[in-house]
C-alpha cells in the first residue's frame, strides 16, 4: 500500500512500497508508521503542546542512516524535520505529515581527558555528556536541564553556568560532523569548511543534520558550590536589588538565577510555603568548593530565606537540580528577551508580573550570562547578542488545554512589559512556535542574518532543511 507523506511545496505524494522497501534495504534502525509499537513515543514532544503525527519516523543509528535518510527525502521531495532531545519549546523536531529523521538513539560520548575534549554523537542529552566528562572531573559549556538534546542547544547558541566563564556553547565547539542536502558528510572545524563550521555555530539547522560535536572542556568538579536559596515573594524588591549588586561583583566562576515562582512540593521547601510565592536565586560556582564556599556566603546570608540548599554537591546534580520543574508532558509556552543591565524598572516589572501568574508551574528567570561571550565581536558566529549580560524568560507552563487562553494571554503581557528593556536580542532556542522571521533576526542581528541567509543559498539551495526557525535561500 502506498503512503502518502507531505510534501516541500506542502502537498501529498503516494510513496510506493517498492520506495519504501528501497529505504529499509539501505537503513539500519528502525522506521515507524502510525500504529506500529513505539510510533507514539518517538513522536511525542517534551512541550504537550505540540501534537504532530509525521508519516515516517526514521530512527537513525549512524551517520550512514542519516545519509539514507537524506537521499530518500531530497529524492522523493518531502517535507523533513530532525529530532535530537525533542526539548525545543516550538517543536521543530516532529513535523506533521511529513518524515522525522530521529537521532535519540545515537547517544555516544567519547572523552579524551588528556587533551580535554570529548567528541558525543547528535541524539545525546545533556545529561549524557555530563556523566561522561565528570568521571574526569571535566565539563563542557552546555545548559542546565539534563533532559535536553545537545544537537538543538548547540546550534542555536546554548548556554548555562559555565557561560559566563567560556561564552555561548557554540564558541566551544572544535568541529563537527555534518551530513549536507547533497549527502555529504563534512568535517567543519576552523580549519576545515569554515564558512559552514561558522553557520553551525547558531544558525540553527539549516545548513545540514550535524551527526556529531566535538568539544573543548574545562576543568569543573566533580564536586562544586551549588543549589539555590528562596525567600518568600514579599521580599523580592530587596531580594531582587540584592541579586543586582550582588551579580554586578560576581567572579566568573560564578554564575546566578533568579526567579519568581509558586513554590512547588519540594521536599527541600517547608510545606508552609508550599503553594505560596516565592522569590529565588540559583547559584552555582565552577571553582574550587572553598572560594566557592565564600564568593556564595553573601547570598546565603541575606535576609531571612524560607529555605537554602546551596551547599557543596556534584555538578552533574546541580545541572539536573531544576529538572523536576521541567517534566515531559506539560504544556509550554515562552518570551524571551536579552538585557544589558538589571534596570530597577526591569526588575519591577518581573516582581509585578510575577505576582499574576494564572499557574503555579510558571516562572519569570533572569539567568546571568555575561562575561566572556561580551568579549567576542558580534559576527564571531551567528549566535551573536554579544552586548547581552542576562536572559530574561518568562516560561509559562501548565497542565492542560483549558488553560492555554489564560496563561498565553499572561505571558504575552509580561513580555510586552518587559521588552522596554532588551537589547533588541532574543535567544534562538526559546522561539515559540508563533514567532516569525522578525523575530529570528533579531536572534541573529542583521548582518548575521543576512550572512546566514547567503550560506543558505550556498549549502542548501532547495530549502531541504525548512522545518526550522531560520532562513529561506536566497
Amino acid at each position: 500500500m502506498e503512503t502518502r507523506i507531505r510534501t516541500l511545496d506542502d502537498g501529498a505524494r503516494a510513496v510506493s512500497p517498492e520506495a519504501l522497501q528501497a529505504l529499509r534495504a539501505a537503513f539500519r534502525g528502525p522506521i515507524l508508521r502510525s500504529g506500529d509499537p513505539g510510533y507514539d513515543e518517538a513522536r511525542q514532544l517534551w512541550n504537550a503542546m505540540i501534537d504532530r503525527r509525521p508519516a515516517l519516523i526514521v530512527r537513525c543509528t549512524g551517520t550512514a542512516d542519516v545519509i539514507a535518510a537524506i537521499a530518500f527525502v531530497r529524492e522523493h521531495g518531502l517535507l523533513s524535520s530532525v529530532k535530537g532531545g525533542g526539548h525545543n519549546i516550538a517543536g521543530l523536531a516532529v513535523c506533521e505529515g511529513g518524515v522525522v529523521i530521529d537521532m535519540s538513539l545515537m547517544r555516544g560520548v567519547w572523552v579524551d581527558a588528556a587533551g580535554r575534549t570529548a567528541r558525543a554523537q547528535a541524539g545525546c542529552t545533556l545529561g549524557d555528556v555530563d556523566r561522561e566528562t565528570q568521571l574526569h572531573g571535566l565539563a563542557a559549556v552546555l545548559g542546565f536541564v539534563s533532559a535536553t538534546g545537545i544537537a538543538g542547544l548547540t546550534t542555536g547558541g546554548g548556554y548555562g553556568y559555565l557561560t559566563r566563564g567560556h561564552g555561548w556553547t557554540c564558541d566551544n565547539v572544535m568541529s563537527m560532523e555534518v551530513v549536507t542536502a547533497q549527502g555529504q558528510v563534512l568535517r567543519a572545524s576552523a580549519s576545515e569548511n569554515q564558512e559552514l563550521f561558522w553557520c553551525l555555530r547558531g544558525g540553527s539547522g539549516n545548513f545540514g543534520i550535524v551527526t556529531s560535536f566535538e568539544y573543548q572542556l574545562y576543568p569543573v568538579g566533580p564536586e562544586i558550590m551549588g543549589g539555590v536559596v528562596a525567600w518568600p515573594a514579599a521580599d523580592a524588591p530587596r531580594v531582587l536589588e540584592f541579586f543586582r549588586e550582588f551579580t554586578a561583583a560576581s567572579p566568573r566562576e560564578l554564575t546566578c538565577v533568579a526567579l519568581m515562582r509558586t513554590a512547588p512540593p519540594a521536599p527541600w521547601l517547608p510545606k508552609e510555603i508550599h503553594g505560596k510565592p516565592i522569590i529565588a536565586v540559583f547559584a552555582c560556582y565552577s571553582g574550587s568548593v572553598e572560594e566557592g564556599a565564600r564568593a556564595v556566603a553573601p547570598l546565603k546570608a541575606f535576609g531571612k530565606p524560607v529555605a537554602d540548599i546551596l551547599v557543596r554537591r556534584p555538578y552533574a546534580q546541580m545541572q539536573s537540580l531544576v529538572d523536576a520543574t521541567q517534566p515531559k508532558g506539560r504544556r509550554y509556552y515562552w518570551k524571551s528577551e536579552y538585557l544589558a543591565d538589571l534596570e530597577p524598572g526591569a526588575l519591577q516589572v518581573v516582581a509585578a508580573q510575577a505576582a499574576l501568574m494564572p499557574s503555579p508551574h510558571s516562572a519569570i528567570i533572569l539567568f546571568q550570562i555575561g562575561g566572556a561571550l561580551n568579549e567576542l565581536p558580534a559576527g564571531h558566529s551567528p549566535a551573536g547578542n554579544r552586548d547581552a549580560l542576562f536572559n530574561c524568560n518568562i516560561a509559562s507552563s501548565w497542565e492542560s488545554a483549558a488553560g492555554d487562553a489564560a496563561n498565553i494571554e499572561w505571558t504575552r503581557g509580561a513580555w510586552q512589559a518587559i521588552k522596554p528593556f532588551s537589547t533588541g536580542g532574543v535567544y534562538l532556542n526559546f522561539l515559540t512556535e508563533d514567532e516569525g522571521s522578525e523575530r529570528t533576526r533579531a536572534a541573529y542581528g542583521a548582518a548575521n542574518f543576512e550572512r546566514l541567509a547567503a550560506m543558505k543559498h550556498k549549502y542548501d539551495p532547495g530549502n531541504l532543511f525548512r522545518h526550522t526557525k531560520g532562513l529561506v535561500a536566497g
